[in-house]
């Protein structure tokens, strides 16, 4: 098949980096000229693992192929899938003025039937938006041609995103029309070979179930953070909890992990756009609100932790920082709790050395060059002359670090854990303060 998607960013680039690796021919389309001109040479903007290898090598096989021409993209396939960005108004709510940009442009330049695939995480009512505008670019031309609408939500984990498209465990396409039902099946059919992985539904509760869906994970975590925060009052540890209930099978073990918070762009974004989508009903989702508000206050959960091992005196201390993105396997920073907490540090006078595998381009572009923050290449050397180490990140090499480094390097032996990466018993042993989340343990002033 042909397939033509709008927009290069995260989800576009994916979806057609691996439509293009199972040999449908793919046009990805993006107003972006210098991102495109990247594109064209293999160059990926985005830190994915896996997915520069896949985008060269289908630019060599040519199935994979970027633009940055609407009329050419349009004409090139009858399957056209929007995956452009829907950043948020200020009131909370998704922008969908990208996306409707997209639709004026397919009404405009099609020439022939076509189905429009909105991949973008966009607000239950959309579809039906995006096909008003599009019949309207269509009656100005007096076009008799017809589009079947479709939804077909993305459900990829940053770090783990072609994995997740190539072995899906569920496809989830909102469509009424049959001619868009048999389109959709053969372009999943690659994907879909050992067991039915697609689920059909109407449009509206397919929009509905990309945002369901976030809201209950972030749910989970917020909750957990509650147990962890409680669990530190009482004196038990929170990894011990999560062990006892994740073994219920009606809860499992997946998103219980306590921490300091969940950021990047999809989670913060989609419980924040599902209330609002809510309040517009004249309907408030007391759960969801609740959700984002322990989030909010979980981000400054370390922040708290060290002003009080510190008695408030942090002007001039140095925090080893290990990770800086949102989760493992991205650059991505985005409502990261790393930036809440290392701004309030500095705000406070302290200094920032950092080390993330992926992140810290992306952290300078933000934050720039400045007197207090270093950014040094290996995790080790961010240890060098600080009072005290702060985790943000679960980095698998984080993970089992050489211990005698950390007590001979860190000037209070003390370690900030915001990810839960070791044994409060074993660093007692090593000799090393330790304070993670919910671990039993409230903070002692130093000294």
């Amino acid at each position: 098949m042909k397939v033509t998607i709008f927009g290069t960013g995260y989800v576009g680039l994916v979806t057609g980096a691996c439509f293009a690796e199972v040999g449908h021919g793919v046009l990805c389309m993006d107003i972006d000229e210098p991102k495109i001109n990247l594109l064209k040479n293999g160059q990926i903007p985005i830190y994915e693992p896996g997915l520069d290898t896949l985008v060269s090598e289908n630019l060599g096989r040519g199935n994979l192929e970027f633009t940055s021409d609407a009329q050419q993209a349009v004409k090139f396939s009858d399957v056209i899938i929007i995956a452009v960005g829907t950043p948020e108004d200020e009131d909370g709510a998704a922008d969908l003025m990208h996306v409707l940009e997209v639709a004026k442009n397919i009404g405009k330049e099609m020439l022939s039937n076509k189905a429009v695939v909105i991949k973008s995480t966009v607000p239950v009512g959309s579809a039906d938006k995006v096909r008003a505008v599009i019949q309207s670019a269509l009656d100005d031309r007096d076009s008799q041609l017809e589009i079947d609408m479709v939804s077909n939500p993305e459900f990829l984990k940053e770090g783990a995103a072609i994995g997740d498209f190539m072995k899906p465990d569920r496809i989830i396409v909102g469509t009424g029309s049959a001619n868009a039902r048999t389109l959709l099946q053969e372009l999943y059919a690659p994907y879909n070979r050992n067991s039915d992985r697609l689920v059909f539904m109407d449009v509206k509760s397919a929009e509905l179930t990309k945002y369901a869906a976030n809201a209950m994970l972030a749910t989970k975590i917020s909750f957990m953070n509650e147990i962890a925060n409680l669990a530190e009052m009482l004196g038990a540890d929170i990894e011990n909890v999560r062990q006892g209930i994740g073994s219920d099978p009606r809860i499992g073990f997946n998103f219980i992990y306590a921490g300091c918070g969940y950021g990047g762009s999809c989670f913060p974004k989609d419980v924040r756009a599902l209330s609002q989508t809510a309040k517009s009903y004249g309907y408030e989702m007391s759960i969801l609100n609740a959700v984002e508000k322990v989030n909010n206050t979980q981000k400054t959960k370390l922040v708290e932790q060290i002003t009080d091992y510190y008695d408030g005196d942090i002007e001039g201390k140095t925090f080893a920082v290990w990770g800086l993105s949102f989760k493992p396997k991205t650059s991505d920073i985005r409502e990261a709790t790393s930036r809440v907490v290392i701004e309030s540090l500095w705000e406070k006078g302290a200094l920032i050395q950092a080390y993330d595998p992926a992140a810290m381009n992306e952290f300078e572009r933000v934050y720039g060059q400045r007197r207090d923050l270093k950014l040094v290449g290996t995790k080790d050397v961010a240890l060098v002359n600080a009072d005290a180490l702060i985790i943000f990140t679960e980095w698998q090499h984080f993970r089992a670090p050489n211990f005698e480094i950390l007590k001979r390097e860190l000037r209070d032996g003390v370690i900030f854990d915001g990810r839960n990466l070791y044994d409060p018993d074993l660093m007692r042993e090593q000799g090393i303060t330790y304070y993670g989340i919910g671990r039993g343990e409230a903070i002692k002033k130093k000294g």
